[in-house]
């Protein structure tokens, strides 16, 4: 691969950290805001909603681990 295939992925690797940072933000806030309802909101469809959220939320930033791995070895 040379240089500037290369430049352009480690552009692509540093939006793609961005991302994953917000991302593991909006997880967190939605776990903490989980965390916080009570036992018996946490049983409704509300509180089953937030913990399918944050289970797709942790998906979609394992799907960033493996796209980061993927591009950082290509550019080697």
């Amino acid at each position: 691969m040379n240089n500037q295939r290369r430049k352009e992925i480690n552009a692509v690797l540093e939006e793609l950290s961005a991302l994953r940072s917000r991302i593991e933000t909006i997880q967190s806030e939605e776990q903490d805001a989980y965390d916080n309802m009570p036992e018996g909101l946490q049983q409704s469809e509300r509180g089953e909603k937030a913990e399918q959220a944050c289970s797709r939320l942790d998906d979609a930033i394992s799907a960033f681990d493996e796209i980061e791995s993927a591009l950082n070895e290509a550019a080697e």
